[in-house]
């Protein structure tokens, strides 16, 4: 077999073994002088961008004279809503949108928005990703990868999906139905086909997993060459982890990232989150955008140091998490809490991680075994509307169990309305938004 995804990236005019040899170089930069290289590469983007791009000049207010790595907690801040306007208006001198790779951002989060990086840039995050899925002995160009994503509907798109998966060697099962029917036929599927491993949104393998135990299925059995399973996207906890090593037969990895920028974050063998500090520089900052020491949560902003195309210059991407540092080189995601607007905001001015509150009542949900999946909403300060798919609707006795386990956690007088669906809506990339709130927390 050719290295299908080397020649379909290089066809489309990215350096990737230019890309591999800079990357590796990176990798064998001794300890004691990866800070520096960091200091130096960070010092390099913001210059290059106050000197080469009008929107981030903008940005900076041209204060910012003779930018040295000492003034970089000068720097604005940036969020999603600072690119809300035409790409073309914020891309480099140089750059157009024929000689750049373009994509958009998923908009789970709100606010969407289109996104460029320079070819070399893009040939670089291909690097990372070809590293790190090495850690588990997964060559890309030759490992078939059983693909948990959603597509588009559109015919015309819909085939390029499929093209673009036939050259990254990949096999993309429909997660918009995920009734016991539809994750029969995957099962058949992995009977059938030899992969290698599996890649997708967390809620939908979780699924899969759910009907592997139901059926007393342990996949690896029926598909040997399976190696490993790579959660993305959605919040992976621990108990889904052990019910997805269980029924999968493979060891579950934990990948975090955002398609505007790179890998983040990617689990080790030794069960480590690794920061992808290679191509990026991460710092947590407080809600008034102070640095705050490792070990403490606040905002994960991100910087990428070799994007000349765009700046994602101490980029606020929505996520609250901690950080450890083991040494220069070697920097730990310790925390992955969520997302910054994702939290409940209740009548008596308490503030609860939407995440934490779903942990609990996932917890308490499935102690009967009864319960698929739910989302969680907040429509009011003091009214929760709680979605879910199950065997057999809750009973009264269930309901009031829960009620008082949520009741413990949060407060007195809140209501819960549970409505029991045939299925949950996804977005139209298929993920699952487990918690969100429509109430604004200035009400």
């Amino acid at each position: 077999m050719f290295d299908i995804l080397d020649l379909s990236l290089k066809i489309n005019g990215f350096p990737l073994e230019k890309a591999k040899e800079y990357f590796n170089k990176i990798i064998a930069i001794p300890e004691n002088e990866f800070e520096d290289f960091t200091n130096q590469k960070r010092e390099e983007i913001v210059s290059y961008h106050l000197s080469n791009n009008a929107f981030y000049q903008n940005l900076a207010k041209n204060k910012i004279d003779d930018f040295t790595i000492e003034k970089w907690n000068n720097l604005p801040v940036l969020t999603k809503t600072d690119f809300q306007k035409p790409l073309s208006e914020r891309l480099s001198f140089g750059y157009n949108i024929k000689n750049v790779y373009i994509n958009r951002t998923s908009g789970s989060s709100g606010d969407p928005f289109d996104f460029a990086k320079d070819k070399f840039c893009h040939a670089l995050v291909w690097s990372s990703i070809y590293h790190r899925f090495g850690w588990y002995d997964l060559d890309l160009n030759k490992a078939y990868q059983a693909r948990f994503y959603g597509y588009p509907l559109e015919f015309l798109n819909k085939y390029k999906v499929k093209l673009k998966d036939f050259l990254s060697n990949r096999y993309r099962f429909p997660i918009f139905d995920l009734s016991d029917k539809s994750l029969k036929d995957f099962v058949a599927t992995f009977e059938l086909k030899k992969f290698h491993y599996i890649n997708g949104y967390t809620s939908s393998i979780v699924m899969l997993a759910k009907y592997l135990e139901k059926e007393n299925i342990v996949l690896k059995t029926i598909c040997p060459t399976l190696k490993v399973c790579i959660v993305t996207s959605e919040m992976l906890f621990e108990e889904d982890k052990i019910l997805l090593e269980r029924q999968l037969g493979v060891p579950v990895v934990n990948e975090y990232g955002a398609s505007e920028l790179d890998i983040i974050a990617f689990q080790n063998v030794h069960d480590e989150w690794l920061i992808n500090n290679e191509n990026l520089f991460i710092e947590i900052l407080d809600d008034q955008n102070n640095p705050l020491p490792f070990g403490q949560e606040g905002n994960i902003v991100v910087t990428a140091l070799f994007n000349k195309a765009h700046p994602f210059i101490r980029y606020k991407i929505g996520d609250v998490g901690v950080i450890e540092k083991k040494s220069s080189k070697k920097i730990i995601l310790k925390k992955l809490t969520g997302r910054t607007n994702d939290f409940a905001f209740l009548p008596s001015g308490k503030k609860a991680p939407g995440m934490t509150f779903y942990s609990i009542t996932k917890t308490v949900m499935e102690e009967d075994g009864n319960l698929k999946e739910f989302v969680i909403t907040q429509t009011e300060k003091n009214t929760f509307e709680i979605e879910y798919v199950s065997e057999i609707p809750l009973s009264e006795e269930r309901i009031l169990y829960f009620e008082k386990k949520l009741t413990d956690y949060l407060e007195e007088g809140l209501t819960y309305v549970f409505i029991r669906k045939e299925k949950l809506e996804r977005s139209k990339s298929g993920k699952l938004k487990q918690f969100k709130s429509l109430v604004n927390q200035n009400l």
